[in-house]
This record gives structure tokens, C-alpha cells and sequence, in this order.
């Protein structure tokens, strides 16, 4: 990460929110703050309800891992055909995401076994 972060403890304020409980305040939440050396101002925010004694890096890695998920979604539907199934079937379907998420596991266990800096496997 080459940005700066910081975090707050924040209570949410708004009706509708109000609304969706009884209480007569909203419970304290995270505020993490995302602000580039190269910006004037924070670029994202994000609201957590993680436990109020989080270390900032925790808080940090926690949201970034959405990145991860979301890339990893992404490979699984265009390079190994998750999109793929047209079947009818909750076994064929069932069968058709299993074989994904297998070759999945095994496309990241060999991308974790390279060194950072080697260049791709043809």
C-alpha cells in the first residue's frame, strides 16, 4: 500500500438508519479514510462494524481484500468459465462450480509458488 489511512470512531447519523432499530443511539462504527501522498484530500471512505480495539493495519487489510475477492471472481468467470454453464440441472451446476473453484485453487497454488518477480508460465 502507498497510501496514507487513517481511522475514527464514528456514530452513523441519519432517519432511515434510526428507523432500523430501537436504540436511541446507532452503535460506533469504523471510519477508514484512504488519502494518496499525491492527493489533496482522502479519495475512499468505508464504514465497519470490526471491534472498536482493531490495529489500523488489520482495519486496512480487512477492506483491501475486497480487491482480491472481486479479481478472483473475475478470473473464475472469464479465464475459467464459471460463466459458462447453461445446464438445467442443480447436480450439473453444482459439478460445473466445483471443477471451477478446483481449478482455481490449484491456478493460485502455482501463482503463489512462483517467486514475485518471475515472469508467467506460456
Amino acid at each position: 500500500m502507498y497510501s496514507r489511512f487513517v481511522a475514527l470512531r464514528v456514530r452513523p447519523a441519519g432517519r432511515g438508519l434510526r428507523k432500523t432499530t430501537d436504540a436511541p443511539e446507532l452503535p460506533e462504527r469504523w471510519l477508514l479514510a484512504e488519502w494518496p501522498a499525491t492527493e489533496s484530500e482522502p479519495v475512499q471512505f468505508w464504514l465497519s462494524s470490526l471491534p472498536s480495539g482493531m490495529p489500523l493495519a488489520t482495519l486496512v487489510r480487512l477492506t483491501k481484500l475486497r480487491w482480491r475477492i472481486e479479481h478472483d471472481y473475475r478470473e473464475m468467470k472469464q479465464a475459467l468459465g464459471l460463466a459458462h454453464f447453461e445446464g438445467r440441472t442443480w447436480g450439473g451446476w453444482h459439478h460445473h462450480v466445483t471443477l471451477v473453484s478446483a481449478a482455481h485453487a490449484f491456478c493460485t497454488l502455482r501463482r503463489m509458488a512462483r517467486a514475485p518477480k518471475d515472469t508467467a508460465a506460456v
